[in-house]
């Protein structure tokens, strides 16, 4: 059987799930979330050849996600730097927020020091919008996303690349197109023509869950995070 893609509204149904009966907290979804995204760059982008790492981070749990993943890539040796033009408000933000700070994380929100450090990164983490993202792309992250696209440098992108709407994709071209993808839960409707390496993150739904909503999960291997998905190789049918 071929792995699901979630709808908006599945997505949402099973994040509230995973919430509810499921007993699970904001923030260990995040803690678990956030290093299958660390796990999955470090897969893909070597610390000794990327070590700079910049990570774009959004007001919302995309966000949280980053801020969790930047503190993982310091653990493993690599130098975040976490571009953070507009704090979330939530108290979970600002504690994951104040987690990197205390590891010595450098955090930047201007433009002119998004410039800057786009120059002299090796690889951005995308996690400025989820799987709420709604057009159209407002400042400041219009222009973030646009001198992130330009600079060239290979992007990971989490759950849903920044701009595409988590159903119909980049239908409108103002997304960025990055070169590794790291679904959460189960691959999204919109990221089924991506065509680049997806990975799998968020070990956390249970065979009962997978069973329930017939999303046909692939195993991990070993105790990894992650698994790498097939592509292409998905159902057509849309949940």
């Amino acid at each position: 059987m071929s792995l699901r893609f979630l709808s908006a509204r599945l997505a949402q149904q099973i994040d509230e799930e995973l919430m509810g009966p499921g007993a699970f907290s904001l923030d260990q979804l995040m803690e678990l979330a956030g290093l299958a995204c660390a796990q999955s760059l470090a897969k893909v982008y070597d610390r000794q050849k990327y070590p700079r790492v910049l990570v774009g981070c959004g007001p919302g749990n995309q966000g949280g996600d980053g801020l969790v993943a930047a503190r993982h890539l310091a653990m493993f040796g690599y130098r975040p730097t976490v571009y953070l033009p507009k704090p979330g408000k939530k108290d979970i933000y600002q504690r994951l927020h104040t987690q990197c700070s205390n590891m010595a994380i450098p955090t930047i929100n201007s433009e002119s020091d998004l410039r800057a450090n786009l120059e002299k990164c090796d690889v951005i983490l995308d996690a400025v919008f989820g799987f709420s993202f709604q057009p159209p792309i407002r400042a400041p992250f219009d222009t973030a996303l646009r001198l992130m696209a330009a600079s060239k440098l290979p992007i990971v992108s989490v759950d849903v690349p920044s701009g595409w709407d988590v159903e119909s994709g980049n239908k409108d071209g103002a997304g960025l197109q990055p070169d590794v993808l790291i679904s959460l839960t189960a691959p999204k409707e919109g990221v089924r023509e991506y065509k680049g390496r997806h990975f799998l993150g968020g070990r956390f739904v249970s065979q009962q869950m997978d069973k329930k909503y017939a999303l046909n999960l692939p195993v991990y291997p070993g105790f990894d995070q992650i698994v790498e998905l097939p592509w292409p190789g998905a159902t057509k049918e849309k949940l």
